[in-house]
């Protein structure tokens, strides 16, 4: 039977759909399997259509796994949150791991496709270690960053993002430089006992997790989440973020979405989040997770973004 290219593409890309295949997945193969076959290579081009469909009916469907190559890994998280969408809307809740990665950035960011689909989504990510076991005196699980976001029809959503750490490595850094204590509660000596000596925790020691022994029990969670699902390296094998050139740490990231609409339905979802944000707006000095930021992105929409002139002199320096 003799077709033409525009109608083999159309059969193979919809054929491949429907096996599960995501939009731009099946476009990408649909155009390759069509080239080959018209360039005389009929074992690469169309008689490949049913094995590939084949093989996505037997992918596990709500899943995914991205290798990150070690590289910047802002253009797997986009990856991993468009699979995520793709799947939760075919399967009411997807996961997409990534590994082989390095310092995703703000977790809530990359959420907000998410919520503006309608899922609710979580994110994780590991890092270097930063924070002992319980008990324990060296470093071992990494700062563990997490969030979720929770979408609100017509209004910004409800964004948690934080580590798991008392205070950012860089606050106790910077005391170190300028020659300052800490407060007691921020970092551990080497003996995993509490320091207000800077140097002593940037060089020797650990920070000191959130909610003490529940915060570490949480990092270990969230290790396992992102390390062990994914074939990452845990925090004492990753090389560290602020680094050596040639650095690769290695890390995992967990994404997870859920379409409300499966559960208790769409309408009830929004009700029920809008009864516990009335309820805690109720109290005048309550401000809902997430809203300063969005509040923090208008201004710097209007007004621009100030950065630090000696930064701005390194990063002309590095883009000239």
């Amino acid at each position: 039977m003799r077709k033409n290219a525009q109608e083999l593409f159309r059969l193979a890309r919809a054929a491949l759909e429907k096996a599960g295949a995501h939009s731009k997945m099946a476009e990408a193969a649909a155009q390759h399997l069509v080239r080959a076959e018209a360039q005389g290579l009929p074992t690469h081009g169309m008689s490949r259509v049913p094995f590939y469909c084949t093989m996505l009916r037997k992918e596990r469907g709500a899943a995914c796994l991205i290798d990150n190559r070690d590289g910047l890994p802002y253009a797997s998280v986009q990856w991993a949150t468009d699979e995520l969408i793709q799947r939760a809307r075919r399967n009411a809740i997807a996961y997409a791991g990534i590994r082989n990665s390095s310092h995703a950035g703000v977790l809530g960011l990359h959420l907000e496709p998410v919520a503006a689909a309608g899922l609710v989504g979580f994110a994780f990510t590991n890092s270097p270690a930063a924070i002992p076991a319980w008990g324990g005196r060296k470093p071992l699980f990494g700062t563990d960053p997490v969030a979720g976001i929770f979408p609100r029809p017509g209004k910004e959503p409800i964004v948690v993002d934080l580590a798991l750490t008392t205070v950012v490595r860089g606050k106790i850094m910077m005391a170190m430089r300028k020659g300052e204590t800490i407060p007691e509660g921020w970092a551990l000596d080497r003996h995993g006992k509490p320091t207000t000596d800077p140097k002593e925790a940037i060089e020797h020691g650990s920070l000191f997790p959130i909610g003490g022994a529940k915060g570490a029990a949480l990092a270990l969670m969230f290790e396992l989440i992102c390390a062990a699902l994914t074939g990452a390296a845990i925090g004492p094998e990753a090389d560290s973020f602020f680094a050596e050139e040639g650095n690769r740490p290695r890390i995992g990231q967990s994404f997870i979405a859920i379409d409300p609409g499966a559960l208790a339905g769409t309408a009830k979802y929004a009700e029920r989040v809008e009864a516990v944000v009335a309820a805690m707006l109720a109290d005048p000095d309550v401000r809902l997770p997430g809203a300063r930021r969005f509040a923090a992105e208008k201004t710097a929409r209007e007004r621009g973004m100030e950065i630090p002139d000696d930064l701005m002199a390194q990063i002309e320096k590095l883009a000239g």
